[in-house]
């Protein structure tokens, strides 16, 4: 590539006792078309000075920081989450953005198979035909700002709490729609 990256380990003064290490990355040039000519366009929202790339457009900051998250810090976001604690306490007790947060819970769930796994239990051949008693749930999370909502549709089998199927979006009937459908 046409650009650089540099990088300087450093320790934050508000992550000090905790010696979680941040990456300064510099950057020579713009990441898009890699043009080193760029030009002064105002300051971000903490005080940096923001640049643009006179070639392309893109807006940059020559200067950021970006702490990496690892994996044993990932662990513990997912035992945090399975044990349902809300995610803005688990951003403050990882120490992670909600944006973040948010982007990781995507993959967990992008990752997820759409049948869960879910193997029916034997039977033995004298079977009694129960109804299926299902509870469904829905969580709503903003992401960034209030008008950006994301919900989450789960529908869990009363007597075993067991996921049974779940879905991401709005809050539209169409949604409900097809987590009926991946029900039944």
């Amino acid at each position: 590539m046409l650009w650089q990256l540099s990088m300087l380990w450093l320790a934050n003064s508000s992550y000090q006792s905790e010696t979680k290490p941040l990456a300064i990355m510099i950057r020579d040039g713009c990441p898009r078309c890699g043009s080193t000519h760029t030009q002064r366009n105002g300051h971000i929202r903490r005080g940096k000075q923001s640049y643009r790339c006179k070639d392309c457009g893109r807006q940059l900051v020559s200067e950021f920081e970006q702490r990496r998250v690892s994996d044993e810090e990932k662990a513990l976001i997912e035992r945090l989450r399975r044990e349902r604690l809300s995610l803005p306490g688990i951003c403050r007790v990882v120490g992670v953005t909600m944006r973040w947060l948010m982007g990781f819970a995507v993959e967990c769930y992008d990752g997820a198979p759409e049948d869960l796994n879910v193997q029916r239990p034997q039977c033995p051949d004298n079977v009694i035909i129960r109804r299926l008693e299902a509870e469904a749930d829905e969580l709503c999370s903003f992401v960034g700002k209030k008008s950006n909502k994301h919900w989450l549709w789960l529908a869990m089998a009363a007597h075993t709490r067991q996921v049974i199927a779940f879905h991401g979006g709005d809050r539209r009937k169409r949604r409900a729609r097809k987590l009926w459908k991946k029900i039944r």
